[in-house]
């Protein structure tokens, strides 16, 4: 994540949506060394039935580091245990 400050990101906002859109960075936004906001890329897909938040997490890239961790169950110990 790249940490701009209020003042750089008012100045450069058109540069910073660019590279969020475009290259799916994240920028934390804050003053005096502090992040007060996160920006990242809207996601592709928004289900009006859920919160923000559910969105966000469920359509964007926030847990593509997951597809590089080992498959601790399969399928059948899914079933087997909630169903």
């Amino acid at each position: 994540m790249k940490i701009v400050t209020t003042t750089n990101a008012r100045k450069n906002i058109g540069e910073i949506i660019n590279r969020i859109k475009y290259h799916g960075e994240v920028f934390g936004i804050g003053r005096r060394g502090s992040i007060d906001a996160v920006l990242i890329q809207f996601p592709g897909v928004y289900n009006k039935d859920l919160d923000e938040i559910t969105n966000i997490n469920a359509h964007s890239k926030s847990f593509d580091f997951l597809k590089d961790e080992p498959e601790l169950y399969s399928a059948y110990d899914l079933k087997k245990r909630y169903v």
